[in-house]
């Protein structure tokens, strides 16, 4: 009785995401956005009803990368072609932002009884993410975000296993994420505009490399920062 109680809530997220993964292989809701030949029935849409077209591409990405764990990159590309570099950055950052708080919330209240037991028997996990939670929430967010060491998805449903706050977790997310996504909905959006192609392209590496650039020296901080006192203790 106690094992059918522990693991209830993980059934019950499974019973929810199987017929919604079913339905949209059978209707291809997500094809809408991952597939090339479908961004003019998107581009048509945005066309007829700018806010109807938003929300809908809101919807479908935040279905996409929660539910069926499809790479973020593949959204900021079409959000680049079909709303161009502002909007499309704009729609993006939202849908992946609301994204990454739903799954954060799914795990936070579906998985973490049963998960969690498990990923504190790693003492570095346990350390890092448990123990020193409040003065590692900024660093980690900040380093994770802009420098992926593990999948986007991923990293959404693990930190709803940690104790961090919803609150720290949404604003941190938003503003890390936002200047990967600016630059890879920017270079989609040069693709389609021929005109301002290399303009958009010279934008969107430049802010790849900034990204990548602060991502190493937190990175490398960070590193060292922690094993100084490890080394003590030794």
């Amino acid at each position: 009785m106690n094992l059918i109680k522990k693991h209830l809530k993980p059934l019950s997220l499974l019973a929810i995401a199987l017929p919604v993964t079913a339905l949209n292989f059978i209707f291809g809701w997500t094809n809408l956005l991952s597939n090339p030949e479908s961004l003019p029935f998107m581009q048509q849409a945005l066309q007829e009803n700018f806010v109807k077209a938003i929300i809908v591409y809101i919807v479908l990405t935040m279905a996409g990368c929660v539910i069926l764990a499809l790479p973020g990159v593949i959204f900021a590309v079409a959000a680049g072609i079909i709303f161009g570099p502002l909007w499309g950055t704009v729609a993006c950052s939202v849908a992946t932002t609301l994204g990454a708080c739903f799954a954060f919330l799914v795990a936070r209240y579906f998985m973490r009884d049963a998960v969690k037991p498990l990923v504190i028997k790693n003492k570095y996990i346990r350390r890092v993410f448990f123990e020193e939670h409040k003065k590692n929430d900024l660093f980690i967010l900040m380093l994770t975000r802009l420098f992926p060491v593990f999948p986007y998805n991923l990293q959404n449903f693990a930190y709803g296993i940690t104790d961090m706050r919803f609150g720290v977790y949404a604003l941190y997310s938003f503003v890390f994420m936002l200047p990967g996504t600016a630059a890879y909905v920017i270079a989609a959006a040069g693709m389609r505009d021929s005109l301002n192609r290399f303009l958009y392209f010279g934008v969107a590496a430049l802010l790849l490399g900034s990204v990548t650039a602060v991502a190493l020296i937190l990175k490398k901080r960070g590193l060292s920062v922690r094993d100084k006192p490890q080394k003590e203790n030794d």
